[in-house]
């Protein structure tokens, strides 16, 4: 089964809103070993609607349209399925009955206009509105189907999973397909997306080159997503004929591509699926009994915010000094007078957060945001120390580009993730990373 979303809207092209209901219907669909191909986003005019929906139907056996069901004049995607199915809208007069009920419980008149909402195309059965007002359709057209959702998200997200899933399901079954589809995503930093797709390329041939490969059962891939500030995510996709196969397939496969990565670059692989630095952080601060104290410059914070985002963070995290100011650093922070952007700096500011917030371990990060050059070092020059409470320190040099965001936000994580290899290694990194 093929099915294909089609997001209605003008204001997603506009780029006013962000299409949150293509995300979550296409984790959904795999989920269920539904395959989708395509998605398309198409503005509020219905011979665009159309069009897209008659692409839709002649690459793939199901679509799912969501938005364009409400009660003004721009919603039209009911008028656009009529026209795709060759039929009239007939007024339902039960749902029109209902959706007069909805405004009447709360008090309120029911503008005419929402009488539009029940509407139906010939031939379609209506999915029953439970939190608003629109209702949603399916409609076959021949041995295909358009499933109209409404685009409020909680609307949408419950007509799917109490419609349109099962109805898709039995679709499946009648045509013998089965089916689930897994996907566990490895997050890493420190290496670009063309180190990590070349470093990987023998085992996506080799995936390829096996039996069954082409999107069949028991398959799986490997796929490659830039995720900004987040790292860059390696997504192994498993396709089974049940959950216990895909997960089989998945953790065989992470094992050799985490053996793959070691091989090449080391200890980059932070987190999987929705674990974040901070988080992996966190983890290895509490599995060491250790907390932390966070001295930073240019990252102005952002450092200590990220990590506040952990749940249970009071229990390790002592606390943050942003010590932005030359002045703060020698007063509080006890830096000798001199240069502040360098990694006797970084480490002295280390020093300095373990001693004054009375942590077993200090990070301290400093360095040029820009647009200006400071201390004759280029915008993007940024140094990261670290202190343990054995007296063990490290350091390493930082070269970013970018803008002065991108380079205090890439600064943030970067100096996390010297913290969470240091804490990885023997004895809390007395053996740890030196500058570089």
């Amino acid at each position: 089964m093929n099915v294909e979303i089609v997001a209605v809207g003008t204001e997603l092209l506009l780029g006013q809103i962000a299409d949150t209901n293509g995300q979550w219907l296409g984790e959904q669909l795999a989920a269920a070993g539904v395959d989708s191909y395509f998605h398309q986003a198409v503005g509020d005019n219905q011979r665009r609607i159309v069009t897209a929906l008659s692409t839709a139907l002649a690459r793939g056996d199901a679509v799912i349209t969501c938005g364009g069901l409400g009660p003004t004049q721009d919603d039209i995607t009911r008028e656009a399925i009529a026209e795709v199915m060759r039929v009239s809208l007939v007024r339902d007069g039960e749902l029109a009955r209902r959706i007069e009920q909805f405004f009447s419980a709360r008090g309120r008149t029911m503008p005419e206009s929402n009488l539009r909402q029940a509407d139906v195309p010939e031939g379609a059965a209506v999915i029953d509105q439970r939190r608003g007002t629109a209702p949603g359709l399916i409609c076959p057209i021949g041995r295909k189907v358009v499933y109209a959702l409404p685009g409020v998200p909680d609307e949408m997200a419950e007509m799917f999973e109490r419609a349109v899933l099962p109805d898709l399901k039995r679709r499946m079954a009648e045509a013998g397909e089965r089916g689930v589809i897994q996907s566990r995503v490895l997050r890493t930093w420190g290496v670009s997306e063309s180190a990590l797709a070349e470093a990987l390329q023998g085992q996506i041939d080799a995936l390829d080159a096996r039996p069954g490969a082409g999107g069949r059962a028991g398959t799986v891939t490997i796929a490659f997503l830039a995720s900004g500030i987040e790292g860059l995510k390696v997504r192994l996709t498993a396709r089974a004929d049940d959950s216990a196969a895909a997960r089989s397939l998945l953790d065989a496969e992470e094992r050799e591509v985490r053996k793959v990565l070691d091989a090449a670059f080391g200890d980059i692989v932070f987190g999987v699926d929705d674990v974040s630095m901070e988080q992996a952080v966190a983890t290895l601060l509490v599995e060491r009994g250790l907390t932390l104290g966070v001295a930073e410059s240019l990252t102005g914070g952002l450092v200590a915010s990220r990590l506040v985002d952990v749940p249970g963070a009071s229990t390790w995290l002592r606390g943050g000094v942003v010590a932005y100011d030359s002045n703060v650093k020698f007063s509080v922070l006890g830096l000798r007078e001199g240069p502040v952007v360098t990694d006797e700096a970084a480490v002295a500011m280390a020093q300095g957060a373990c001693r004054v917030l009375r942590a077993a371990v200090g990070l301290g990060i400093t360095g040029v945001a820009g647009p200006d050059p400071r201390e004759g070092l280029a915008p993007g020059t940024v140094f990261v120390g670290l202190a343990l409470g054995d007296g063990a320190t490290a350091a390493r040099r930082l070269r970013l580009s970018g803008d002065r965001q991108r380079i205090r936000q890439f600064s943030a994580i970067s100096a996390l993730d010297l913290l969470r290899r240091t804490l990885r290694t023997p004895a809390h990194g007395s053996e740890g990373p030196t500058l570089g």
